[in-house]
């Protein structure tokens, strides 16, 4: 009988095994979602002159009140048209929100707390000094950093980048990952259906997981249940990628062709077999820097081994803390343990007095993709013979991918 890995020990085998990738120039246009490889400094100040924050008047703080008499409108400013006129005593400049303060002006008044009569402005009430002025630098000064490496590009930071006049950023290179999927009897949705046959939905699900990880996904669907066809596909993915993801043919009926294939290419077994359910006959193989996973063809079971094992390896590759990134909740319902593994029973997420409650669903089958759906995270019940009881805290991971980013 094979030793089931626990999957605590699998996730270090995993993790010990990555090497990260390397660097890249990206436009800033690109960047968002990517992971930095060094720090981002600002170009200039930002902003860069000092600018109205508001549309009305530049003026001398020491000219108002006008209860003497009105100044005298001697020009206008928009925004990227900047003055040379110097202001001076007894005259005001129109300036509009974003626009460069003339030289000699040390205030701008707004607009709805003026009279204007021709040429003539008058300001009821005294205006601070430096009013509704944003200095030069303000907000940052050239030569301080905006970003840290391995902080991820969102698009706040991507508009901060912008503004401070970076036009590209080192970033980690995103990680390949070449899905192939396993079986003569998958056929892509929307095509008929033969005798024996299903829709293949392990590619998609997949891919979608791991591009939200930050990896750049190629996908080759349906491989039939043949040694050449596997030899060829799985060739082609472990020459050309960081990360190869089988999904099916990895158990030990006649037609799991995917580890003697393996074999055959050179790739060292470093695991096959996790103690947890869903999911035990899971792979785990390494061709030099290349990391190989061989998910269980059951969709459940390739989800929650993604889920744990693939997930944090994509993340690691980007120097990122890898994960998984597990929430903490409590159990709404008494949840039944295994005595010899792990378990990963989905469950919907309620709104519970001590924070997150978490209800196991009814039909925990692994084949069960379309009850998953209506799932939000699969909760972690260590193996053991005690059950958990309701109120007791449990860990889990989301299903839709916002752990992932953490």
């Amino acid at each position: 009988m094979t030793q089931l890995t626990s999957v605590d020990d699998a996730l270090a085998l995993v993790l010990s095994r990555i090497v990260p990738v390397g660097n890249e120039e990206v436009s800033i246009e690109e960047a968002d979602g990517r992971v930095l490889a060094e720090a981002a400094e600002a170009t200039v100040d930002l902003p860069p002159f000092p600018s109205s924050s508001m549309d009305g008047y530049a003026v001398r703080a020491a000219d108002t009140p006008t209860s003497s008499g009105p100044l005298q409108i001697v020009a206008h400013v928009a925004a990227g048209r900047p003055t040379p006129l110097r202001l001076e005593a007894g005259a005001a400049i129109g300036i509009a929100t974003g626009g460069v303060v003339p030289e000699g002006a040390d205030a701008v008044v707004p607009l709805e707390l003026v009279e204007v009569a021709g040429r003539a402005l008058m300001i009821p009430t005294a205006v601070a000094l430096n009013a509704n002025i944003r200095a030069r630098g303000g907000d940052v000064t050239a030569g301080t950093p905006i970003a840290a490496a391995a902080e991820v590009v969102t698009p706040s930071l991507l508009a901060a980048l912008a503004a401070s006049g970076v036009a590209t950023v080192r970033c980690v290179r995103r990680p390949s990952v070449a899905i192939v999927t396993t079986g003569t009897e998958l056929r892509a949705a929307g095509e008929p259906l033969a005798p024996g046959q299903i829709y293949e939905s392990n590619g998609p699900m997949l891919a979608a997981l791991f591009r939200r990880a930050g990896a750049v996904v190629s996908l080759t669907r349906a491989v039939a249940d043949d040694p050449d066809a596997h030899r060829v596909a799985l060739g082609a993915a472990v020459a050309a990628a960081d990360i190869v993801v089988t999904s099916g043919g990895v158990s030990v009926g006649p037609h799991d062709l995917v580890r003697p294939t393996l074999a055959d290419l050179g790739v060292s077994e470093v695991f096959w077999g996790v103690s947890m359910r869903p999911g035990k006959p899971l792979l785990f193989a390494c061709r030099e820097r290349t990391l190989v996973f061989g998910l269980p063809g059951n969709p459940v079971s390739s989800l929650v081994g993604a889920l744990l094992f693939v997930v944090p390896a994509i993340r690691g590759l980007q120097r990122l803390s890898p994960g998984p990134h597990f929430g903490r909740g409590v159990a709404a319902v008494d949840i039944p343990a295994r005595p010899e593994r792990d378990d990963f029973p989905r469950a919907v997420i309620q709104a519970g007095e001590d924070g997150p409650a978490l209800v196991p669903l009814r039909g925990q089958e692994s084949h069960m993709i379309v009850a998953s759906a209506r799932a939000d995270a699969i909760v972690r019940v260590p193996a053991g013979s005690a059950a958990i009881l309701a109120g007791a805290p449990v860990d889990y991971l989301r299903l839709d991918g916002s752990s992932i980013g953490v």
